[in-house]
């Protein structure tokens, strides 16, 4: 047998091969079988077969080796240096992990699963135990696995290019579940690229560090099938859904262990039953796909596949879903497909191309954060995102997603001034290929995932946003409603004495109410940067501070529209928050605070029970004004109705210091009128001023209703009646 080509042996021992499964590993060679092997710490090297050890030659370049074997056959390699051994498998005589229909599906932007076929998996194959690494980098001239196994060498296991999909793969034997890796990528040019982390891969290195770490997320036994069974019901227009968005990382924390935050395991008991005490419906995570700045909060992710490690392994979270979803609690989690950041080794330039990104900065980067958008337009980066948004609601059961920041998607010029941005086919504004995106994705999760949500944080008059894609929708199941938000939060920040002259700042939302599914979100965005607190916003000392508040909830609560409170506010936390610390726990154990955290248990207890608060919150059958002009005592009231056979609400507001001991208002039926809640109660740190529990109305008609009622309506609060008969 010739020897071994010695400038071969110099790109071997160099790492430049750019096909190394036809050089290394075993290849006949004139009627027999020549092994070639790197190993830049041996000095001899075997071929060891059925027992036999069987002597490679050194090749003429450090660490290579070649010689013949008896056979085609199973081998395993045995080095030697200074009087010590090893051995173990050679990750080249393994065959392509990856089929035919998994290029094709890839190369065609379909593969629903895309993590199936991507990443690191643990895996049996040929005999042995092992990873498969696949990574999709098509303008690369070489790619490699680095690691913890192979002393991040990248001459160690270059891998295999799978046709003209831009897939390289390898198994790579004895590597199993713990491992730490990267891909060590050269660029078209030849030019060697930042050790980049596995945009499929499903776990991290705690930050400061960020390799990939192998994880086996199969296996998980799920204790959560009744939840899974009902919870298209608990999802639906016409179900109470009132959401605890909470950022992890300071709703609680350690202050005896350095001040960390939960694990999983630990929000699995104390965060899953405080929101069920609570009366919430839904938790809602900020994102919690692996980041590396905790400034960002998880939104400038960099493994989209990966549960943060900040809080434990992904088996772990989906500890903290199965808990929560026996609690009747679902999960929701903020998802982030608007831009990524330009962390070295994330997605930018990935195989030393714009590749994820847009190569021009006037479509690929984000001016306001820094960050490099998505190419939407490409096929396989489409396919990414999809794919990544039917991952966690299939391998973590998770309820639904949130889409964060989805108005500077849709539009080519978000936040950019004339002549920094670039023009659709059309000579528009509109973002086409980021439309078709999220109407792929949204047609896909409620098409193979039963029962599940999709939320779009969209700030514009879009049409459509919450309507089905084949009606020319986006086809999200509900949109935030921004513009209450501001609306109502900007009323309740002025002095009353001057509220009247913004009275249609809180009646404005009902005209267009019905146009969307609607939550109405007071969210992480509203308490930070300066905004203050919820129980800052509020005018006056401290009693009309809190009273305010109240009744802003009970506002909120008889409002149309799905809820989202984000956490502090719920008990009135006064600072503002702080992701470096926890929500101002000793806050809620004093008596105002608490007299807020008790009103909204009770609001969320009362708008579960009735169904005249939520059956209808999407629909305009479900709402009627009684009084929506009377600016000059800035007082509101409406009907909330369910079903036929369902007893109305009535919502009565008064955002004055002033008491209205004997208020008129009509009523749509005669008969006894229970109070069921007065945001003026002394348990929540009210004065007590109501009515007595109850009211009678008579059949004088007054306000365009068949019956009337004198109501006495405490300043400041909010009164509901419920209709007994």
């Amino acid at each position: 047998m010739p020897p071994l080509d010695p400038a071969l042996a110099h790109r071997i021992a160099q790492g430049t091969l750019d096909d190394p499964f036809a050089v290394l590993g075993p290849h006949d060679d004139g009627g027999a079988v020549r092994v070639t092997a790197f190993d830049p710490g041996a000095e001899a090297m075997f071929a060891v077969q059925d027992g036999l050890a069987h002597p490679l030659a050194p090749a003429g370049a450090p660490g290579v080796f070649s010689g013949p074997v008896p056979a085609r056959a199973p081998y395993e390699l045995r080095g030697t240096a200074a009087g010590r051994q090893w051995v173990y498998d050679d990750a080249y005589r393994f065959g392509p992990v990856l089929g035919e229909m998994d290029e094709y599906l890839i190369g065609e932007g379909t593969h629903e699963r895309l993590w199936h076929a991507l990443g690191a998996h643990v895996i049996d194959h040929e005999g042995a135990r092992g990873a498969h690494f696949a990574v999709w980098a098509p303008n690369a001239l070489r790619v490699a696995v680095v690691g913890d196994f192979n002393a991040w060498d990248g001459r160690r296991h270059l891998m295999r290019k799978r046709g003209a999909t831009g897939v390289w793969e390898i198994f790579v034997p004895g590597v199993t579940d713990g491992a730490h890796y990267k891909y060590q990528i050269a660029g078209p040019d030849g030019a060697i690229q930042p050790l980049k982390a596995d945009p499929v891969g499903f776990r991290s290195e705690h930050a400061p560090s960020n390799a990939s770490v192998v994880a086996d997320i199969t296996g998980y036994g799920w204790h959560d099938g009744k939840w899974m069974t009902a919870r298209a019901g608990r999802n639906a227009r016409t179900a109470p859904i009132s959401i605890y968005e909470v950022h992890l990382g300071s709703w609680r924390r350690r202050a005896d262990e350095g001040n960390r935050p939960l694990s999983y395991k630990e929000a699995a008991v104390e965060l899953v039953d405080y929101a069920r005490d609570m009366g919430f419906t839904h938790l809602e995570f900020l994102p919690l796909s692996e980041y590396p700045f905790d400034g960002s909060w998880g939104y400038q992710p960099v493994g989209l596949y990966a549960p943060t490690i900040r809080h434990g392994p992904p088996h772990e979270f989906r500890d903290l879903v199965d808990a929560a979803h026996q609690a009747g609690l679902g999960v929701i989690l903020d998802w982030v497909p608007g831009h990524f950041p330009a962390d070295p080794h994330g997605l930018g330039r990935f195989d030393g191309t714009a590749l994820y990104e847009h190569a021009d900065p006037k479509e690929g980067f984000h001016q306001d954060w820094n960050t490099l958008i998505y190419n939407y337009g490409r096929r396989e980066v489409a396919n990414y995102l999809i794919s990544n948004a039917l991952y966690w609601l299939e391998e973590y059961h998770v309820d639904g997603l949130r889409v964060d920041a989805v108005a500077s998607m849709l539009y080519r010029d978000y936040s950019r001034r004339e002549g920094e941005w670039v023009p659709n086919v059309h000579g528009g504004r509109e973002n086409y290929e980021a439309i078709a995106m999220l109407q792929r994705m949204n047609t896909q999760v409620y098409g193979k995932v039963p029962g599940i949500l999709t939320a779009a944080e969209e700030s514009t008059s879009f049409p459509g946003v919450s309507q089905p894609v084949d009606a020319g929708g986006l086809g999200f199941g509900y949109k935030w409603n921004m513009g209450w938000m501001n609306d109502t939060l900007a009323y309740m920040h002025r002095d009353p004495v001057y509220r009247r002259f913004h009275h249609q700042q809180m009646t404005f939302g009902l005209v267009y109410a019905f146009s969307e599914n609607f939550i109405l979100p007071i969210s992480h965005d509203e308490v930070v940067h300066g905004k203050g607190s919820m129980l800052g916003k509020m005018p006056g000392g401290e009693w009309e501070k809190f009273a305010n508040l109240r009744a802003y909830y009970g506002f909120m609560w008889g409002h149309p529209g799905k809820k989202l409170l984000f956490m502090g506010q719920e008990f009135a936390q006064g600072p503002e928050w702080n992701h470096n610390a926890q929500i101002d726990w000793d806050a809620a154990g004093r008596e105002m605070h608490r007299g807020v955290q008790r009103l909204v248990r009770d609001l969320n207890t009362l708008y579960r029970a009735e169904p005249a608060l939520h059956v209808n919150d999407c629909a305009p059958e479900g709402f009627q004004w009684i009084d929506a002009n009377d600016a000059d005592r800035s007082l509101y009231s409406w009907i909330r109705r369910g079903g036929p056979d369902d007893p109305p609400i009535v919502v009565i507001c008064n955002f004055t210091p002033v008491e209205r001991p004997d208020t008129v208002i009509g009523l749509p039926l005669g008969g006894t009128w229970e109070e069921v809640l007065n945001t003026d109660a002394a348990i929540y740190g009210g004065a007590n001023r109501g009515n007595m529990g109850r009211i009678e109305a008579s059949g004088d008609g007054v306000m365009g209703q068949p019956a009337s009622a004198r109501v006495m309506v405490p300043p400041l609060a909010t009164v509901i009646l419920k209709y007994k008969g």
